[in-house]
């Protein structure tokens, strides 16, 4: 699954630097988590790395975007190759 924040965040732009993937932007409100980029830091680290700075805990899983390990590794190979210089 890909993670969400919900309306209880307090925006205080901790999570946005600590997302390897780059997964998360300010929107209108609130800040988001792009699913097509966010992997749960699987292949990075052992736990999403947002939900470990969060300071209000508004991060769950998105029930909308679910998603196997298997996928989610996929994903993260696929954003890596996307980084790799040429």
């Amino acid at each position: 699954m890909s993670l969400m924040i919900t309306d209880q965040c307090i925006n205080c732009d901790v999570c946005e630097p600590e997302c390897p993937n780059q997964a998360i932007s300010a929107g209108v409100e609130i800040y988001v988590i792009d699913p097509k980029r966010c992997t749960e830091c699987v292949g990075h680290f052992e736990k999403p790395r947002c939900v470990e700075v969060c300071p209000v805990d508004c991060i769950p899983l998105d029930p909308a975007y679910v998603e196997t390990r298997e996928q989610l590794l996929a994903k993260y190979t696929q954003l890596t190759a996307e980084k790799a210089p040429s």
